[in-house]
C-alpha cells in the first residue's frame, strides 16, 4: 500500500524504509522521505496523496489542514489505515497499520527504497535530496 501511493506521487520522491513495529494485535510499516518537500509543496504531496486514495476506494477519515504538521488519514475496506503527515523539519512520513492479525513472525519489508537503505540507522536522517518540483516553491 505504501509503495502504491509513493508511485502514484509525481515527480518521484526518494524515501527510505522507517522502523515496523507491532501492536497487541497488528503491524505498522513506515517509510520515510528523504526528499526536502517545501513549505509550499506540502498540500500538493498531500493531496496527490489523498486523490490516490480516493481512487483506490479508500476510505478518507480525517484531513489535518495544520500549517506546520498537515496529514491526510485513510482506511482500506479490509481495514488497514493508511496516512501520510508532515512532522519535525517539515519531513513527510507514510504510514501503514494492518488491522488485527494472528500473531506470527514479521518478515521484513520487500521493497527497496529508491535510494540509501539507512538499514540500521535510527533515527533517520532529516530529508537531504533536492527537487527541483517539491523542494521549490509554487509561485
Amino acid at each position: 500500500m505504501l509503495d502504491a501511493v509513493l508511485k502514484a506521487v509525481d515527480p518521484d520522491l526518494q524515501w527510505a524504509h522507517g522502523p515496523t513495529t507491532t501492536r497487541a494485535c497488528g503491524v505498522t510499516r513506515r517509510r520515510a522521505v528523504m526528499t526536502v518537500v517545501s513549505a509550499d509543496r506540502r498540500q500538493t504531496f498531500l493531496d496527490r496523496a489523498e486523490a490516490f486514495w480516493r481512487k483506490s476506494d479508500y476510505r478518507i477519515k480525517a484531513v489535518n489542514k495544520d500549517e506546520v504538521f498537515p496529514a491526510v488519514y485513510a482506511v482500506t475496506e479490509a481495514g488497514f489505515g493508511v496516512s501520510v503527515s508532515f512532522r519535525g523539519k517539515g519531513q513527510a512520513f507514510l504510514e501503514a497499520d494492518s488491522p488485527c492479525v494472528k500473531e506470527s513472525k514479521v518478515a521484513p519489508p520487500t521493497a527497496e527504497p529508491n535510494g540509501p537503505s539507512y538499514e540500521g540507522v535510527y533515527p533517520l536522517p532529516r530529508p537531504q535530496v533536492r527537487s527541483g518540483f517539491w523542494s521549490g516553491s509554487s509561485n
